[in-house]
């Protein structure tokens, strides 16, 4: 098949799957002691993950029934939810780790891997919108946003239901450390899509571009907790 009939007409099918490993990846966490929550953050980023999910999901099928107006408006709705998304998971992120009298070497990499994800998943989005007008182009990014969350939905899927194996990853202080795989899923998809796309289209001006964006987002994570700068960087910003 090839990759822009993919995109158009299968892409909602990709995004449902997604979804339901994010839910599959908060089900104990959040879904399941959804009363117990301990402060309001926590619903008001459940809330805001969740209305993103579903507009992943229903924006491309609405281009598959071509209802390009309607696709129009709610992708309008995302300029004001992505912002939201954006410093909710900062707050929340902050107010989890402020509990802490000092910043381990753990909690300066868990830094990197929250605040790196999310800049890239920006990056990722602003080129989907700012590409809006090419649908080809506006697609493609739009898939990429996905990546950047692999590392917060697969760690807890790994940490919550397969514990065994948590031998196998690297420790950093005293912890087991799952990014890897997150990172390495995002990284072989993105190198599969680059190669469908060019074998389809002769295409090599997106998936490309982010794969290599994600390969550097993959090196900083796994390396900038041993930088000094990044050390100052994480306290200076649990003390902002």
């Amino acid at each position: 098949m090839k990759l822009n009939l993919f995109l158009f007409r299968k892409s909602h099918f990709v995004f449902l799957i997604f979804c339901l490993f994010v839910v599959l990846a908060f089900w104990l966490s959040y879904f399941t002691v959804i009363l117990k929550q301990e402060n309001f953050r926590m619903h008001i980023h459940g809330l805001l993950m969740i209305a993103w999910c579903m507009l992943l999901v229903v924006q491309p099928y609405l281009i598959r029934i071509k209802k390009k107006k309607t696709h129009q408006l709610l992708g309008k709705l995302s300029y004001f939810l992505v912002p939201l998304m954006a410093i909710s998971t900062v707050d929340l992120f902050k107010y989890q780790e402020n509990k802490l009298p000092v910043l381990s070497e753990t909690d300066i990499f868990f830094t990197a891997s929250v605040l790196i994800a999310l800049a890239l998943f920006l990056l990722y989005y602003g080129l989907a919108v700012y590409f809006r007008k090419n649908a080809a182009v506006h697609a493609r990014f739009m898939l990429c946003t996905i990546f950047p969350m692999f590392t917060a939905v697969f760690d807890r899927i790994i940490n919550n239901y397969f514990q065994s194996k948590l031998y196998l990853f690297p420790a950093i202080g005293n912890e087991r450390v799952v990014q890897p795989f997150g990172l390495l899923l995002g990284d072989i998809l993105l190198l599969v899509l680059s190669v469908w796309d060019w074998r389809s289209h002769k295409r090599f001006d997106v998936f490309p571009l982010a794969l290599l964006m994600h390969l550097g987002y993959h090196y900083a994570v796994m390396n900038f907790y041993t930088f000094s700068f990044w050390k100052e960087f994480s306290n200076w910003f649990f003390r902002m």
